[in-house]
């Protein structure tokens, strides 16, 4: 019997350490680790012990014989990547690199601006050096994790699983929380350098990139990032307009982001019930009319943004139909995707079926959104010709072949763009803070999305933050300016300057409460998304939010 991974990889490189045999690539220091959608097990030189899977933190590893049928492809998808990547010189354990130690004492303190993935990775590589006296991590939202909390799909559980190595981070004891602490305008980048020797900016991407065509900024046409956000509960999205009355749903982009939303659109209410989906955004998918989501990709499927394990993921539905909107031209190459796209494609489609379905469109583009009283009424699309340029890349070119698709919501999903940060350069043509592995000046760094732009998984954020500390030993190292204030003055400060901010008691109080609620659904949680709520429960003691916030929590929630 031998072990497969099934999911997209965090990266935190257990089930390598942990594998006997070294049967686990790419590894760290390998390349690929980190920046490949996973891992990937040898089954040729697994010996079925079972180490990696107790190592992996959120459950990706999976023995061959507990595979459902719909999971088989994840055989195909490991044993292809080691007949590309040979590995005969494998040593009979993983080997794990040297740590380094910093030449000069310190002791050293460390701001991180963001307390998603990549903040937090990078938190934790700093609390790994016993020179850093302390790493304080800064969020805006009361409740951390970012992307993993307010991006990851409601019905992706197991993705969410990476919380676990998030909480066993927050529990070191130099780490601390200040949440709810914006930096930029009450709390400035000069306030943050009189306490630390460094501060690194983790702020992610949050806005969408734009279509840049006619109707865009009609009601109903909504960015991915809003839509993810409305259902995945984060504060700032409560109140977004997302029209539900009409049969059909357009999503333009075919990323995963864009194969989550057209999901969540379809999928039955007693699936989403089960799921950590925002209530708000369940109560309004409880009464939805849409039927269909149809997804647009400009190439072709062999060019498709989507991985593979989210297109395994999706055929492996049964409560969605999905259809294949292609070209049989378009499906013949030899790689999984298409062998996938054409079994898909293959499906019979039975017109009575009460399943609403998915349909992934491949060469179109949208060339107006269309509306009425200013509201969305669909979307006019134009088939593409594919062209193969002298460099080998595939490019879509528009044709006058158009036709109109009725739908009441359109969804972008063409990409994140990253936002100026407050007291940092930006790069408008690349939306990221100009740096050099992570060093935009000594003593002030960047690390994840800002800093390289919207490309990875979650599991990329590790090595990227890994990068970006190393640059941060070597400024240390060579001798950063000392702040002339301590810890105690930076948390005095926040509590002078804002003082409704939170700590990790105040999050895990809004956790307990979140996980409370959901036991009594049999839900995972029943997610707080109103702040006001989240700011009472994280300052409450313990009696009182038990006897008199969990009711108003009910109240607004049910």
């Amino acid at each position: 019997m031998a072990y497969v991974v099934t999911q997209s990889c965090c990266a935190d490189a257990s089930c390598v350490v942990a594998c006997p045999v070294n049967c686990i690539h790419p590894a760290p220091g390998e390349p690929g680790f980190g920046t490949t959608e996973m891992v990937y097990v040898d089954a040729t030189a697994c010996v079925g012990c079972g180490a990696c899977a107790t190592a992996c933190p959120v459950g990706a590893m999976v023995p061959d014989a507990a595979l459902t049928t719909k999971q088989l492809p994840f055989i195909d998808l490991n044993a292809a990547y080691y007949d590309a990547f040979p590995h005969a010189d494998r040593t009979p354990v993983a080997l794990v690199p040297q740590q380094r130690r910093l030449t000069r004492t310190g002791p050293f303190r460390v701001a991180v601006i963001g307390a998603g993935p990549a903040g937090l990775y990078t938190a934790d590589e700093l609390l790994k050096h016993p020179e850093v006296e302390g790493v304080d991590v800064y969020d805006r939202l009361r409740t951390p994790y970012g992307l993993v909390r307010h991006g990851v799909a409601p019905d992706h559980a197991s993705t969410k699983l990476v919380t676990r190595l998030f909480e066993a981070i927050e529990r070191q004891p130099r780490f601390r929380y200040f949440l709810g602490a914006a930096v930029g305008d009450e709390l400035t980048l000069a306030d943050l350098r009189r306490s630390y020797h460094a501060v690194v900016y983790a702020v992610g991407a949050s806005a969408d990139r734009a279509l840049d065509i006619p109707g865009e900024k009609l009601v109903g046409s909504v960015p991915a990032t809003a839509l993810v956000g409305w259902y995945n509960g984060h504060p700032d999205q409560q109140d977004l307009e997302v029209p539900l009355a009409h049969e059909r749903a357009v999503v333009v982009g075919n990323g995963n982001v864009a194969l989550d939303v057209a999901r969540i659109l379809t999928r039955p209410t007693e699936v989403l019930e089960r799921t950590d989906l925002a209530p708000g955004a369940l109560d309004r998918l409880r009464g939805s009319e849409v039927r269909e989501v149809v997804v647009l990709g400009r190439r072709g499927p062999a060019q498709a943004a989507f991985t593979v394990p989210e297109l395994i993921g999706l055929a492996a539905l049964d409560d969605v139909d999905v259809v294949v909107d292609c070209d049989p031209a378009l499906l013949t190459g030899d790689d999984q995707r298409s062998q996938l796209l054409r079994d898909l494609a293959a499906r019979p489609v039975d017109p009575t079926s009460a399943k609403r379905r998915i349909v992934l469109a491949f060469a179109v583009s949208p060339v107006e959104v269309l509306g009425e009283d200013g509201r969305v009424t669909g979307v006019r699309v134009a088939r593409n010709r594919l062209v193969t340029g002298d460099d080998g890349a595939v490019r879509a070119e528009t044709t006058d072949d158009t036709f109109v698709l009725d739908a009441g919501l359109v969804v972008r999903s063409v990409g994140h763009r990253g936002l100026p940060v407050a007291d940092l350069p930006f790069d408008e043509r690349t939306a990221t803070v100009p740096n050099h592995q992570g060093r935009v000046e000594p003593g002030v760094y960047v690390v994840g999305w800002i800093k390289r732009g919207p490309v990875g998984f979650i599991g990329t954020n590790k090595t990227c933050a890994q990068e970006t500390v190393e640059t941060i030993l070597d400024d240390l190292d060579h001798g950063l300016p000392e702040p002339t204030g301590a810890l105690a003055d930076a948390a005095a400060l926040v509590r002078e300057r804002l003082p409704e901010s939170t700590d990790l008691g105040g999050w895990q109080r809004i956790d307990a409460a979140e996980r409370e609620q959901g036991a009594a659904a049999g839900r995972p949680r029943v997610k707080i998304s109103d702040a006001s709520l989240q700011r009472a429960i994280a300052a409450a003691p313990p009696v009182a939010r038990r006897r008199g916030l969990l009711r108003r929590t009910v109240s607004l929630t049910s």
